[in-house]
């Protein structure tokens, strides 16, 4: 029994043989906790300072919509450079928001438009620093090691999202807002500690990509013609833009519905995070992903989301909040490894920043709208559009699947038999074979 469980413990840490890999775990543990923070603090300040839904929503469209604007230049930008330089600047000016944001804080009574302007700016770092960090990941390990760090990365992202808005319920409550955005600048001097201490000549870096005109469209266009990668991607909009807005919706649903508090509050986000890092954890065992996998996910999160939405009482939501935290990272991490596994090295960082356009980019446009669905109709039916929305990528990556398996069939009778298959498909004189389909199947 003890070998079984050491065997299970080498095999979900396995990419942590990489003294790099470590450093960078180390240092964005202690990061990501402060991002939290930050991230529970504005949203928690902006609903004090406003008591309005939609004025959250506008925040969280504040920090995400440079990832929109920006996302597509900021992969190909990853694509070009050194990644880990690129990271250490991201993290500086990264620190610098934070500052800004306690600065506001502690002046007493900050001015909301202040607070939206000091979040674009974040949101402008969230930009360059996700397709940078997510395709760094691959660089710091072997080949063999990918999906596992992947999967680590997303339980440590998760993890801080125990710790961070715990953290934050209990700074809020005693020393106030700007303690929580003061920590979080502090907490990058150890992200940048880590990044300087690597070893660069121990990673596996891909060749940078010389300039060259419609690189981003090129981007794109690879995206669109490999179906492991657009089915994952289009399924991510739907989700991103309906779904995963738990900042907005999350602190109605405990204070408006159940008329709970904002410790309350953190503390759900800190309970659907142990459901998320569980999540995690387990697909970090899993040795390959498959569009069917993220189908799964989509799923599990659109029905753990409606079952969430109709909690009777706080006692019965704290319980399915696990559930929905499982769920939510079993479709985050499937969807997020699908693409770092499947992209060429030369295209990883622009079709990363597409996965970020489409999952934190559609936040801005989601954000209010959920938010103000929440205002007219209560958070239940916020709730219950994010659960429908899960349901539809996942019906909608069925139905995605299924045609592209059908014109890998069709292409297959053509190579193995292509006197017959023209006959064939001559005589289905009726269908039409969309244009680029050819393409599409190559992926």
């Amino acid at each position: 029994m003890k070998q079984r469980i050491a065997n299970a413990g080498r095999g979900t840490f396995r990419s942590m043989r990489s003294r790099n890999f470590r450093l960078f775990f180390a240092g964005q543990g202690i990061s990501q906790v402060g991002n939290w923070l930050t991230l529970v603090a504005q949203a928690l300040l902006v609903l004090k300072l406003t008591g309005n839904g939609f004025a959250v929503g506008v925040l969280t469209a504040c920090q995400f919509a440079p990832v929109l604007l920006f996302g597509a230049w900021a992969g190909l930008v990853a694509d070009r450079a050194d990644k880990r330089r690129l990271l250490i600047g991201v993290q500086c000016f990264a620190m610098v928001q934070s500052f800004a944001l306690a600065a506001l804080a502690f002046s007493g009574n900050p001015p909301v438009l202040a607070i939206y302007a000091v979040a674009v700016a974040g949101g402008i770092a969230t930009a360059f620093d996700n397709p940078a960090r997510r395709s760094f990941v691959v660089e710091m390990v072997d080949e063999p090691d990918v999906q596992n760090a992947v999967s680590l990365n997303s339980a440590l992202m998760t993890s801080s999202r125990i710790v961070g808005p715990a953290m934050a319920g209990l700074l809020i409550a005693t020393v106030g807002y700007g303690w929580c955005f003061l920590v979080d600048g502090l907490s990058y001097i150890a992200v940048i500690a880590g990044l300087k201490m690597m070893d660069p000549a121990k990673l596996r870096r891909s060749a940078p990509v010389a300039r060259a005109e419609r690189q981003v469209r090129e981007g794109l266009s690879y995206a669109r013609r490999t179906p492991d990668l657009w089915i994952p991607l289009v399924m991510m909009t739907i989700v991103g833009t309906f779904a995963f807005n738990f900042q907005v919706v999350l602190p109605l649903f405990v204070t408006r519905t159940f008329g709970g508090t904002d410790a309350t509050f953190t503390v759900l986000l800190s309970v659907v995070s142990v459901g998320s890092l569980t999540g995690a954890l387990a697909m970090a065992r899993r040795n390959e992903t498959a569009v069917r996998h993220v189908i799964a996910g989509a799923f599990a999160f659109g029905a753990s989301m409606l079952v969430f939405a109709m909690s009777p009482t706080l006692a019965f939501a704290f319980p399915i909040s696990v559930v929905l935290g499982f769920a939510s990272m079993m479709f985050m991490v499937t969807s997020t490894a699908i693409v770092q596994m499947r992209a060429d090295p030369v295209m990883r960082g622009r079709v990363l920043a597409l996965q970020a356009i489409v999952f934190l980019g559609t936040t801005p446009i989601g954000g209010p709208i959920v938010g103000a669905i929440c205002d007219a109709w209560g958070p239940r039916a916020g709730l219950v559009v994010g659960g429908l929305s899960g349901v539809v990528a996942g019906a909608w990556g069925i139905y995605a699947n299924a045609r592209r398996k059908d014109r890998e069939a069709r292409a297959a009778e053509l190579i193995a038999d292509p006197p017959l298959a023209a006959s064939s498909l001559s005589s289905r004189s009726s269908v039409t074979v969309p244009a680029g389909s050819q393409a599409g199947s190559s992926g």
